[in-house]
């Protein structure tokens, strides 16, 4: 998938673009290896090895990978992609990765412990007795002479 220095088919097109379309074939080939890599190991013995969560994960990237390419297919294709059943594809994944991520923000969260912030409540609104309070006591002992 290298491009040559020359294009073969005798068309010629832009320098401008020249810079964009190295970095399109640099891309193609990241994704190419990626593809390699997962499809070298069995979908079985990878879910296996994850919980529920990131298997869902896993599928929702793995469809909204391929109906990015073919989105790309499309527009290599000059069928406009807006147009066609994929975009509600992939709205429709996006929807579900949203699911996901607030799922995953929820079991991140810190949890309330519910008996600590009883007690905290409870010792913050918590006031003394005079008769159980040494220092209220000795002012108490103090006005009576005062008074006295």
């Amino acid at each position: 998938m290298e491009m040559a220095e020359e294009d073969n088919s005798g068309e010629e097109y832009p320098n401008e673009i020249h810079d964009y379309l190295s970095a399109f074939e640099k891309s193609l080939g990241s994704v190419d290896d990626m593809l390699k890599t997962m499809m070298s190991v069995s979908r079985s013995e990878l879910l296996e090895k994850l919980d529920p969560l990131e298997q869902a994960k896993l599928d929702l990237v793995s469809a909204y990978t391929l109906n990015s390419m073919f989105w790309v297919y499309l527009a290599t294709q000059g069928i406009n992609p807006k147009e066609h059943p994929v975009k509600q594809e992939l709205e429709r994944i996006r929807t579900y990765m949203n699911r996901v991520k607030e799922i995953t923000d929820k079991k991140m969260a810190s949890k309330l412990d519910k008996g600590a912030a009883a007690r905290f409540v409870r010792n913050a609104l918590w006031e003394p007795k005079p008769e159980n309070n040494p220092k209220v006591k000795a002012s108490a002992k103090t006005k009576k002479r005062k008074t006295n």
